[in-house]
């Protein structure tokens, strides 16, 4: 597993689907994720420090986990089927068992910024899938 970092968010509100771009930690190597508008508003969101008046849904779930006692300690994006990444959220109850949900990465990516949890993936999915290098 590589560790990675969340770069660039593009959003192009003419169009449904938006990109991010998440970039090895100790590297140069970059992947690009396509998800929807609502979810790469929902990160943005986060990281732009917006204060929203109500809780958006990642936000929801977020306070869901805490009330159960529960923290996320780390997204894995370990698969690439079909140009579709798979991710899994690797979830802490509060009696410290680590139960593992398959989630969608836009919407680990997002949880991951709320909790500030790291982000990995698979070494065979940065391989398949990286920028090349300029």
């Amino acid at each position: 597993m590589i560790q990675v970092e969340l770069s660039r968010i593009i959003i192009d509100e003419k169009r449904q689907d938006q990109v991010i771009v998440l970039k090895e930690k100790d590297g140069e190597r970059q992947i690009p994720i396509v998800i929807g508008f609502m979810e790469a508003s929902s990160i943005k969101i986060k990281i732009s420090g917006v204060d929203v008046p109500r809780p958006m849904t990642h936000d929801l779930l977020v306070a869901v986990m805490q009330v159960l006692g529960a923290g996320l300690e780390r997204v894995i994006i370990d698969k690439l089927v079909n140009n579709t990444f798979h991710a899994k959220l690797e979830i802490k109850s509060k009696d410290g068992q680590i139960k593992t949900i398959d989630s969608r990465p836009s919407d680990s990516i997002a949880l991951a910024v709320r909790f500030k949890a790291p982000i990995f993936v698979a070494d065979e999915v940065l391989q398949k899938s990286s920028l090349p290098q300029s």
